[in-house]
């Protein structure tokens, strides 16, 4: 099997040794026998990359809307990352929040960029720049040194070094220097150290700009658990590309 991303954005499943007009044939009509386990996790890929609606996604692969359904409820949970449970001693992890806007209200609420939102606390490794730990999201309206405790973030983490922006005020983590009040500048040797502590944080904001591209994250239909499951699989590819 191989796997075709066309300009639109749509994976495709094709066997390919099979004539282009056959291949077309299929894509519209078609297998009228159950889709294989390999075209069920490209379905799930195609799923959460493209965010396109049962109805559009299930023509693409020859099954019905409610066959489809039932693929992504039953396999997408077996594709989600499992978090790490040690670290190494000399390991430095990056926190950072980010805002998934999500349809069911009953697990989002309002944030500041004025959607109904939810709020993922992602960890990450600074050197191999794994995501190591995505825990349980919390509401939109939740600011980030809130949501590291609630979400499980914390606890997941224990002891190990972590580096964080300046919305983690209070939390013990590693951020960045403030200004004492009275003073316009920071010495010298503090914005060093300001300077460093951007160029390192910045690796969780490039994690960010990666996963964005799996257009779930951008506007989740999915309920409940939906959200979350969507999240922990996409971080699980995320590591996959990276291992090459």
């Amino acid at each position: 099997m191989v796997c075709v991303l066309d300009g639109a954005g749509l994976f495709v499943a094709a066997r390919a040794r099979e004539p282009w007009d056959r291949i077309a044939s299929v894509i519209i009509t078609g297998p009228t026998h159950p889709i294989t386990l390999e075209d069920r996790v490209l379905l799930v890929a195609a799923h959460w990359r493209t965010n396109l609606t049962l109805r559009q996604l299930a023509p693409l692969f020859g099954v019905s809307k409610s066959a489809a359904d039932r693929a992504i409820g039953h396999l997408g949970p077996s594709l989600t990352f499992q978090p790490c449970k040690r670290y190494r001693k000399d390991a430095v992890l990056i926190v950072g929040g980010t805002l998934d806007p999500a349809r069911d209200h009953t697990v989002a609420e309002q944030s500041k960029n004025y959607r109904y939102s939810t709020n993922h606390q992602v960890v990450i490794d600074a050197d191999p720049r794994h995501v190591v730990a995505v825990d349980r999201p919390v509401t939109g309206n939740r600011n980030d040194c809130k949501a590291w405790e609630l979400s499980g973030a914390k606890a997941a983490v224990g002891r190990t070094t972590v580096i964080a922006d300046g919305g983690y005020r209070g939390t013990a983590l590693v951020i960045p220097h403030r200004r004492v009040r009275g003073r316009t500048e920071l010495p010298a040797w503090k914005e060093e150290h300001d300077t460093s502590h951007r160029r390192i944080r910045a690796r969780v904001e490039h994690v960010f700009a990666r996963t964005k591209a799996w257009k779930i994250l951008r506007d989740c239909r999915l309920k409940g658990e939906g959200i979350r499951t969507a999240m922990l699989g996409i971080a699980r590819l995320h590591n996959l590309a990276l291992a090459g």
